[in-house]
This record gives C-alpha cells, sequence and structure tokens, in this order.
C-alpha cells in the first residue's frame, strides 16, 4: 500500500490555506509557546502538556486536534534548550548535549548566542525532518519494517559503547556509568516475565525507577548541594549576559557549519524512525558525531556553537523520523508519538498505511501543522532570547532552590507520587558522588533509557532463534551494527594513541 502512495504539492497548499484562519494560528501559537514553557522547565516535558492538552481536544474536528498536539509537541522538544543552557539542567531528556557547550557560553556571557543557535538549529531540524516525512515516508517506512529484535538489539548495543568510550575521559568511567544507568533500569518487573527484580520488598520498585526523577536528581540536586557545600555555583559568581540581536550569529557564520548540520539531521531523522529511541539518543549520537569529525574535538565541552548545533538540530529532526513510525506504521517513535496515537484514537483515527489511502487530506494538515509550527516556534523564541536570559541575574541562592522545588513538583505529578520526590533525593545524592568520583553523568542518563530495549530485544531475539546469537552476524543489517560497535571500542581505547602517531608523522 505504501509504495503506491506518492507526495502531492496541491493537497498541501490546499492544507496550508485551511490552518491559516486567525482562530487556528492562534491555537498554534498558545501550543508552541505552551510547549515551550513545558520543556523549559525541567522535569515538566512536553509529554505532560500533551496530556494537559488531550481532553481540551475532545470536542475538535480531528484535524484541528492534531495540529494543536503538534504544535504542543513542535514546542516542547525545543524548550528544552532553554534550561540547558542558562541552568545546566537540561529541560528534557532531548537537550542532555545541548548543556554541554551551551551552559559554558552561557557562563562567558554568551547566552544569548548559545540560545539563538540552539533556536536556528531546532528549526532547521523540525523543517528538514517534516520535509523528508513528506517525501520519503513511505520508503522510509518500509526500511524500519526490515528490523526485528536482532537489528535493534545491535542499535542498542552500538549506541551503548558509544555513549560510555567517548563522554567521558575515559573508557572505563564512561562504561561504569553507563552500566550504572542500565542497572537502575533493571530495578522493578522483568519486561517478559514480569518477575520482580532488585525490588528488596517494596512494592514501590516494581512500577520501575522514573526516567523523570532520574534525569532530575541526576542534573539538577547535584547543582544545589555543590552551591551548599562550596557556597557558590560554577564560578561563584552571578552569569553576566550580553543582550543579543537577532540569533546572536551572522547566517554566514552558521552555516559555514553545514556539514554537521546535514550530519545531524541524518542522524536525527533516523534514528526518530527507531521506535523506542528518539531524541532522547540521537541528540547525544550527533553529538559524538560531531566531535569526532572536528579538526579540534578537545574544545567541545567548553563552549562551542558546533555542539549546541549538533544537539538541537538532530533532537528535532527526530520529531519527522517518530512521525514516520507513527504515520505509516502505526507505531509509536517516542513515548510523545505514543499519547498522540492515543489522541487519533479518541478522534477515531487509527495511524497505519491506510490512513496515507483513506484520510489523505488529515495527513497533509498534518504535515502544514509541523512546519506553521515550526515558524511559530522560532519567532517566539526569537523575541524571547532576552527575556529567558533574565533568569541569569536572579542569585544562584534564590534560583537554585526555585529550580528544584519546580523539578520537584515535575517528578511528583509524573505519577502523583511521593515515591518519585524521593527518587530525586537520592539520584541527586548519586549525581554528586558521581561527579565527585570524576564519573560522566550522560551514559547513565543514556544507558538507563537503553536498557530496557537492550533487554527486551535480546529476550525476544534469543526466544526467536532457540537461543542462538547467529543470526546478529548473518543478518545483515544486524551484522553491520555489530561492526561498528566493535570499531566504536577499538577507537575508543586506541583512538588516542593512533591520532598522537598521527600527529608526529605530520610533525
Amino acid at each position: 500500500m505504501l509504495g503506491q502512495v506518492s507526495f502531492s504539492l496541491p493537497q498541501l497548499l490546499s492544507s496550508f490555506g485551511g490552518l491559516m484562519s486567525v482562530p487556528t494560528l492562534l491555537m498554534i501559537i498558545v501550543g508552541v509557546t505552551v510547549g515551550i514553557m513545558f520543556g523549559a522547565i525541567p522535569g515538566v516535558s512536553c509529554n505532560m502538556a500533551l496530556i494537559m492538552f488531550i481532553p481540551i481536544t475532545f470536542s475538535m474536528p480531528s484535524d484541528l486536534a492534531m495540529t494543536l498536539l503538534l504544535a504542543v509537541y513542535t514546542g516542547g522538544m525545543s524548550g528544552g534548550l532553554v534550561s540547558a543552557v542558562l541552568l545546566n539542567i537540561p529541560g528534557t531528556p532531548a537537550s542532555v548535549a545541548t548543556s554541554f557547550d551551551g551552559h559554558p557560553m552561557a557562563m562567558r556571557g554568551e547566552g544569548g548566542k548559545a540560545l539563538g543557535v540552539g533556536i536556528l538549529s531546532s528549526f532547521i531540524g523540525g523543517v528538514t525532518s517534516c520535509i523528508v516525512l513528506m517525501l520519503l515516508a513511505p520508503v522510509l517506512a518500509n526500511y524500519a519494517m526490515k528490523f526485528g529484535p536482532f537489528e535493534y538489539f545491535a542499535v542498542s548495543l552500538f549506541s551503548l559503547t558509544l555513549i560510555g568510550g567517548l563522554i567521558g575521559d575515559s573508557l572505563i568511567k564512561g562504561l561504569v556509568s553507563a552500566l550504572l544507568g542500565m542497572c537502575v533500569s533493571f530495578i522493578g518487573l522483568a519486561p517478559l516475565t514480569s518477575v520482580p527484580r532488585m525490588t528488596f520488598g517494596f512494592h514501590s520498585f516494581e512500577t520501575g525507577m522514573s526516567d523523570v526523577a532520574l534525569m532530575i536528581g541526576i542534573f539538577a540536586i547535584p547543582e544545589l548541594v555543590r552551591f551548599a557545600v562550596d557556597g557558590s555555583s560554577d564560578d561563584g559568581e552571578v552569569i553576566k549576559f550580553k543582550k543579543t540581536k537577532g540569533f546572536g550569529i551572522s547566517m554566514r557564520e552558521y552555516f559555514s557549519h553545514w556539514k554537521n548540520i546535514i550530519r545531524s539531521d541524518l542522524i536525527g531523522i533516523g534514528v526518530g524512525i527507531l521506535p523506542g529511541i528518539g531524541g532522547s539518543v540521537c541528540n547525544i549520537l550527533s553529538y559524538i558525531a560531531a566531535k569526532k569529525s572536528s579538526k579540534h574535538p578537545e574544545k567541545f565541552g567548553t563552549g562551542v556553537v558546533d555542539g549546541i548545533i549538533a544537539s538541537e538540530t538532530s533532537n528535532n529532526a527526530s520529531i519527522g523520523g517518530a512521525l514516520v513510525t507513527m504515520l505509516a506504521l502505526g507505531i509509536p517513535g517516542s513515548a510523545t508519538t505514543a499519547l498522540l496515537i492515543s489522541a487519533m484514537s479518541m478522534h477515531g483515527v487509527q495511524p497505519g498505511p491506510m490512513l496515507f489511502l483513506r484520510e489523505p487530506a488529515l495527513i497533509y494538515t498534518i504535515f502544514a501543522a509541523i512546519l506553521i509550527s515550526n515558524l511559530v516556534m522560532i519567532i517566539v523564541e526569537t523575541k524571547g532570547i532576552n527575556i529567558f536570559a533574565r533568569m541569569l541575574l536572579v542569585p544562584n541562592s534564590i534560583l537554585l532552590p526555585l529550580v528544584v522545588m519546580m523539578c520537584m513538583v515535575g517528578a511528583y505529578t509524573t505519577n502523583y507520587s511521593m515515591f518519585d520526590v524521593a527518587c530525586v533525593v537520592v539520584f541527586g545524592l548519586v549525581g554528586y558522588f558521581m561527579q565527585c568520583a570524576g564519573l560522566p553523568l550522560a551514559p547513565m542518563i543514556l544507558g538507563f533509557i537503553l536498557g530496557p530495549m537492550t533487554e527486551v530485544n535480546l529476550q525476544r531475539a534469543l526466544q526467536s532463534s532457540r537461543m542462538s546469537l547467529t543470526p546478529l552476524f548473518t543478518r545483515p543489517i544486524s551484522l553491520f551494527f555489530v561492526i561498528l560497535t566493535v570499531i566504536s571500542l577499538v577507537w575508543a581505547v586506541f583512538g588516542k594513541r593512533i591520532k598522537a602517531k598521527m600527529q608526529k608523522r605530520g610533525g
């Protein structure tokens, strides 16, 4: 069925015209703005905004309902960069890598430029992924259908080696952090057998650890603890901010990074297509790829625009990729698209291959809504750069407790459980002691996210092959990622020696 579908420009233009009424545009503006606000507050993600807006859409036609929800989705994915840059606390898991270079730039008084680069990258990633979605959805969906448990296991294994080996200063520390995150993800009921694991007799552990509680604890609490112990923030003084015109960077300078933009775009789209991975992983993978491809990788983490471009381009590009699997296959590419599928079902719409034939008008309304939402997003965030930056004028003695309080509220409202609040405190202390020991935090987050996917797909693969790993090396796609995994590990171990020898020969 998918092969019979082709892109129609007249139908897209017709959908644009249908969304150009004042009430619809105002609805999109409200949706994007609320999404940005929810994405910017650590722990209060765009998923919570969607949950809040879904009941509001019950009385709307399906096309307007999807338009509003996609506006919230677009704003929420981009909003996470605000707190990542200004507070060094990612608003969403998709903006973890943004903080690596965004916050150091803010510490130098270049917070406006860091926000501008992130906003522009978010816009480009969102628009280009939508174009790919429109033109190549059937092809990409057919390709994604070839992935089985062995392929997903190989992809997650490859991702873990990249995270463990390249984010930290050493392979051992990076892998220890990633494995610690995986161990935390195993707490609760086993995914296929429902056998309790590492619950220690407490029923609260059976539901597993909340990713929101882990993310808030690891990134937010150590900042407050360090402030309480040292009596200062990272540099002991309020960050200075220079008022920024436009994006804080010329178009010529920005597009001089075109290779990074294209590479990050492709990573975001490709990873977004794979169900269950999404922006949480692709932003770090793109950051790693940018660092490996740079002539000056040692500058990453000190405040360079390359890192922000890589992270924000890819995480917004993952929106289009995730929507490919949602629309063409009816499979959620992320937790957010799972909510969108639920909303569509409430309106009597079943996503999948037949949707392209039965309701093409809705498909093209979705395409148009994403493009318009990205345009609104870049306008709203650009106008708000200097407003966002005023947060930096608030002393850390006031700002950090307020942020942590909002984080606690965000953790509580995820499941309305004080257990999640307690987890935030515990994970926060773990994060603080990890920093004291020199262990990087990002691999733990990604280990936690990839742990369940790795475990479930390994179990399914072994069940389908009668406990044999042979298909992992005989299936072309899984073999490809196994080879990449080996190359990644070899480079992580011997990369510095190889570079040193090459530099000596060059000298």
